[in-house]
């Protein structure tokens, strides 16, 4: 019995596979840096673009302005951006956001969202996840401002 319990636990806590363009992902609830909640009903029947980050990373520093920019150019479309940081302490996360003057929602990868999206491959890392919450694009390492201009095509999908 022993072992199966020690089996069961390592099975558990092993890390998911990494999700690929064609998966069906259900992504969960998001405590945002700001402490407001983006709810799992926030992604219902929107194109979710969701990216991984880090304060010290050099490709997330340029590939964070494009993003920004879509941000901006969203709003009020079928898209919901949400930006998850790696950072160990929330606080370096904060301060990033603050001096770059960053507005995308951003809150920090949870073991909620590691289960959902599996195992993480670099930095940055971005997915664009359909409306029925099928994996349309995957994305691992930085992207040229005009290819993140041009995720706002996928509204709708």
């Amino acid at each position: 019995m022993a072992i199966v319990l020690s089996m069961v636990a390592m099975l558990a806590s092993a890390p998911a596979q990494a999700v690929e363009v064609g998966d069906t992902v259900t992504l969960p609830s998001l405590t945002l840096l700001d402490g407001k909640t983006l709810p799992a009903s926030a992604f219902k029947d929107r194109t979710v673009i969701v990216e991984y980050w880090a304060s010290w990373c050099p490709f997330c520093a340029q590939q964070n302005p494009h993003l920004q920019k879509l941000y901006e150019a969203t709003r009020g479309k079928p898209i919901q951006i949400v930006t998850l940081s790696i950072d160990k302490k929330p606080a370096d996360a904060v301060d990033y956001l603050k001096a770059h003057g960053y507005t995308f929602p951003a809150g920090m990868e949870t073991p909620a969202w590691q289960a959902a999206l599996g195992k993480r491959r670099g930095l940055p890392e971005l997915y664009v996840i359909g409306r029925n919450g099928k994996v349309l694009r995957k994305e691992v390492g930085e992207m040229f401002g005009e290819d993140v201009a041009a995720l706002a095509d996928y509204a709708g999908k």
